[in-house]
């Protein structure tokens, strides 16, 4: 039979035969069998979903590892704003071979009597430190900020004696605002600040810098979800008042500003959330001249506490 010839050159190859040879052990039926639903784009190897869905878990893992370690403030005018305010620090770098002037004479003097350690390393290394911003020489290590709970804020408005005043920040994730906001509350009397545990702007050495070291005299807390914050403190007899863009009522109506409040300042773009208007007990605009749309946060946060601060002290004088 063809293909059967024991004869040189006629045999053929056995492993090349294709399909069963003997039987197929069972590998039809398993062929047949399901092999359960089809997993998502990110679990599937060497898809761009699963990709991109690495890239972003090594992010946010770079992130967290950041956010858990010490931060830099860089330059000299920053290094010492923040040493003249009493700024938690744990050592002072000092490029090798820079020019000195008074402000880094000012930053070693002022290091030195507080017993923080004072490091000459190369620029490189303040580089490195620093993610290559403009450090002029000088960079101050700070620990990772120490945030209060929700409650604790409360408590020790309540315990000022003056009607509460804090600011919650709704989604403002540049650390400048954040900073900003913290230097306006302090200067017009807010009691604290509370941002959200997602989607918000932490006290990184920018927001430090941005402060000027009114951090270290504010508390700041984080609310793991703000909302529920804002509800609970309604409960307790505060009064949430929204900064919208869209209020029919101005700032210089804001009849509820000597009774205890939370001023909620949304967004840099898009403003607060839907669910923190709902939560309101009012929201207020701020008028401006025709053609300008809007103000940034920190600004607008800042004409709305100092209102506030005038009412108050008018109250207190009446």
């Amino acid at each position: 039979m063809a293909g059967n010839s024991r004869r040189k050159g006629a045999m053929r190859n056995p492993g090349s035969k294709k399909g069963a040879v003997v039987g197929s052990g069972g590998q039809r039926r398993k062929g047949l069998e399901g092999k359960g639903p089809t997993p998502s784009a990110a679990n599937r190897p060497n898809h761009p979903a699963a990709k991109r869905a690495a890239t972003a878990a090594k992010a946010q893992a770079a992130r967290k590892k950041k956010e858990s370690g010490p931060e830099h403030v860089a330059g000299r005018n920053p290094v010492v704003e923040c040493l003249r305010a009493g700024v938690p620090s744990t050592a002072l770098y000092v490029a090798l071979g820079i020019e000195t002037d008074e402000r880094v004479a000012e930053a070693v003097r002022l290091a030195g009597d507080r017993g923080i350690s004072v490091l000459e390393v190369s620029k490189s290394e303040i580089d490195r430190l620093t993610n290559n911003a403009m450090h002029q020489g000088l960079a101050l290590q700070v620990p990772p900020f120490s945030y209060t709970h929700p409650d604790d804020l409360l408590s020790l408005a309540v315990d000022s004696g003056d009607p509460p005043l804090i600011v919650a920040l709704d989604g403002v994730t540049d650390p400048r605002n954040l900073g900003a906001v913290i230097r306006s509350a302090a200067a017009f009397g807010a009691h604290g600040v509370v941002v959200p545990q997602r989607r918000s702007a932490g006290m990184t050495a920018v927001a430090w810098r941005t402060s000027a070291g009114t951090a270290a005299k504010l508390p700041v807390a984080v609310a793991v979800n703000l909302n529920r914050t804002l509800k609970d403190w309604a409960k307790q007899g505060l009064m949430i008042v929204g900064l919208d863009a869209d209020a029919t009522v101005s700032v210089d109506e804001l009849d509820v500003a000597t009774s205890p409040m939370v001023l909620v300042v949304g967004s840099e773009g898009r403003g607060m959330s839907r669910l923190a208007k709902e939560y309101c007990d009012q929201t207020v605009g701020i008028p401006m001249a025709a053609g300008v749309e809007s103000l940034n946060a920190s600004v607008a946060a800042g004409v709305v506490l100092a209102e506030i601060a005038r009412r108050r002290r008018a109250a207190g004088r009446a």
